[in-house]
């Protein structure tokens, strides 16, 4: 059964058996696991960026596509729940078509930039999206009375999902609609994620496979690549979408720097190469790192400082203010030890 709920995709190694199994338990129990607003906000945006770094994944991992634009359709998503929920009002009506016309309106955007773009080569078309993407974000900037421009937009959403909204008490955890908001969240992108399994593990997914190891050979056995690569991009845009859209459900505002900027896309990126290029798996334990590194790092940084206050030059050296350097030395050594990335790695040792 639950191979067949994972597309017969398994983790082939114990080890990464025992992590994948170990961070949904802890997504899942999250809000019973790790009391307070951070640490419920932490595990929501792990459950959002799973589903974005997997979107990506699908192009960059099982197609061979390097795109920028990604967070341009992250964005979209979002920014289709905002104005839904502005102009139709708080309800789930709103919502839903938020939803479904952001999907929509990446799915209508992919398709046209690789209508254009796919047949030039792969270099051009990253530069291609690169400069539609940053076109979106200074559009979106400047549109101010409809986007909000870089101040964003601030909505109400349906009251059941909101802090004000209590159910009870469940083993010493208050139960309100914050919490029923994480587990649409959590549910959401889990469904998502394993349709993303179901896709990269059928026919379709291992003939994408075959035009990532040599495009040539397989348009000569029959394949139509453009078409196949423009049906990945569309599903892709569809995917970081719908992300987009349960990120702005969650943080109930959305603004260039949340949705559209380019260091996200940078992080993302971050995250695929770390976790594993072509493995969905891989966009899992990307996340994750990721997202606890960049929450927690400078706290535990802090720590150790006043820990190691005595000693000459430590505390200098982990300073909180030098997080960020510290985070790149992380990422450097990730990569230089995990080249095939952490599930690559994991499975080549099994």
């Amino acid at each position: 059964m639950l191979t067949r709920l994972i597309s017969g995709d398994t983790p082939r190694s114990p080890v990464l058996a025992a992590l994948l199994g170990a961070i949904l338990v802890a997504l899942m129990f999250a809000p019973f696991l790790f009391p307070g607003v951070r640490a419920l906000d932490t595990a929501a945006t792990i459950c959002i960026f799973i589903l974005l770094v997997a979107s990506y994944d699908l192009l960059l991992g099982y197609t061979g596509i390097v795109s920028f634009a990604h967070t341009m359709f992250f964005g979209m998503g979002a920014y289709g729940v905002a104005l839904a929920s502005i102009h139709m009002g708080r309800s789930y009506e709103a919502l839903i078509t938020g939803t479904v016309l952001g999907a929509a309106a990446a799915a209508l955007f992919a398709l046209v930039i690789a209508l254009f773009s796919l047949r030039v080569r792969a270099i051009f078309f990253a530069m291609i999206t690169l400069a539609v993407a940053s076109a979106m974000a200074v559009l979106v900037s400047q549109l101010f009375q409809i986007t909000g421009g870089e101040d964003g937009l601030t909505y109400r959403i349906p009251r059941e999902l909101t802090p004000a909204f209590r159910l009870g008490e469940i083993f010493d955890t208050r139960i309100n609609g914050r919490i029923l908001n994480y587990y649409l969240v959590f549910f959401s992108c889990l469904m998502l994620f394993l349709l993303l399994l179901r896709v990269v593990n059928s026919p379709f997914g291992r003939v994408l496979q075959a035009i990532r190891e040599n495009e040539f050979r397989a348009q000569a056995i029959g394949y139509k690549v453009v078409l196949y690569r423009t049906t990945a991009t569309c599903l892709s845009a569809a995917m970081a979408a719908l992300a987009g859209s349960l990120y702005a459900i969650w943080l109930r505002y959305v603004g260039p720097d949340t949705t559209l900027s380019f260091e996200i896309m940078l992080d993302v990126l971050l995250m695929v190469v770390i976790g594993g290029m072509g493995t969905l798996y891989g966009a899992v334990l990307g996340s994750v790192i990721f997202v606890l590194a960049h929450n927690y790092l400078q706290n535990l940084m802090g720590a150790g400082a006043e820990m190691f206050q005595n000693i000459p030059i430590l505390p200098d050296l982990i300073n909180p203010d030098r997080w960020l350097l510290w985070l790149g030395v992380l990422f450097v050594l990730s990569v230089y030890f995990f080249p095939t990335g952490i599930v690559g790695r994991l499975r080549a040792n099994r």
